[in-house]
């Protein structure tokens, strides 16, 4: 009782090349283009994020790139500060 079938050769062979490899390619193609894992959840089907999170991070585009351009842009949409020793007046 215990023990586990082994899996189908075919079966396998099917979940790779079918629906499971389509599935695959639709998440990898909304995650790259930014949509989040929240939605991603609900349109895959899956009832916890947290799932789909643990299933496709591997796919999710660095945050350390999109943290330096968060960061860029704030210093680009601000002119330049001034800097001489009126700025430490306030004038």
């Amino acid at each position: 009782m215990g023990e586990v079938a082994a899996a189908d050769p075919a079966h396998e062979a099917a979940r790779e090349r079918g629906m499971h490899a389509l599935r695959h390619f639709y998440a990898s193609a909304l995650l790259d283009a930014g949509e989040n894992i929240k939605a991603l959840s609900h349109y895959l089907g899956h009832h916890d994020p947290g799932f789909t999170l643990r299933v496709y991070t591997h796919l999710m585009p660095s945050s350390d790139a999109r943290a330096r351009k968060a960061v860029d842009g704030l210093y680009e949409s601000t002119g330049p500060a001034p800097d001489g020793p009126e700025t430490a007046q306030g004038q």
